[in-house]
């Protein structure tokens, strides 16, 4: 079992930064793939980016490519998410997940096993 508590959310202009973490419980967090995916209101929960858990190997949505960077603290059990020069379409509740042990790192929400409540990320224009 792994819970899972992100932080980091708020308000932001666009061209700013915020990073977000997940905290994860348990002695396992090493041991699963992690992603974040985020929700905007009316539609469906996407995809951003995620990390597997050996060679920590990442993938990213084109949308956030280049502009956002996942990475993991094992000995912290922390998932990160750094989000560069944000514009309005990112707004959305950012969730980050689990999935595994051992499991590969996909890029669809139904292969994670566990969520945490969200965080909300909201960039002005």
């Amino acid at each position: 079992q792994v819970q899972l508590v992100e932080s980091g959310g708020g308000l932001v202009q666009a061209g700013g930064s915020l990073r977000l973490s997940c905290a994860a419980s348990g002695r396992t967090f090493s041991s699963y793939a992690m992603g974040w995916f985020r929700q905007a209101p009316g539609k469906e929960r996407d995809f951003v980016a995620n990390i597997n858990w050996g060679s920590a190997s990442t993938s990213y949505a084109d949308s956030v490519k280049g502009r956002f960077t996942i990475s993991r603290d094992n000995a912290k059990n922390t998932l990160y998410l750094q989000m560069n020069t944000l514009k309005p379409e990112d707004t959305a509740v950012y969730y980050c997940a689990a999935s595994g042990p051992y499991a590969y790192a996909s890029t669809l929400s139904r292969f994670y096993d566990y969520w945490g409540q969200g965080t909300q990320v909201t960039v002005s224009s």
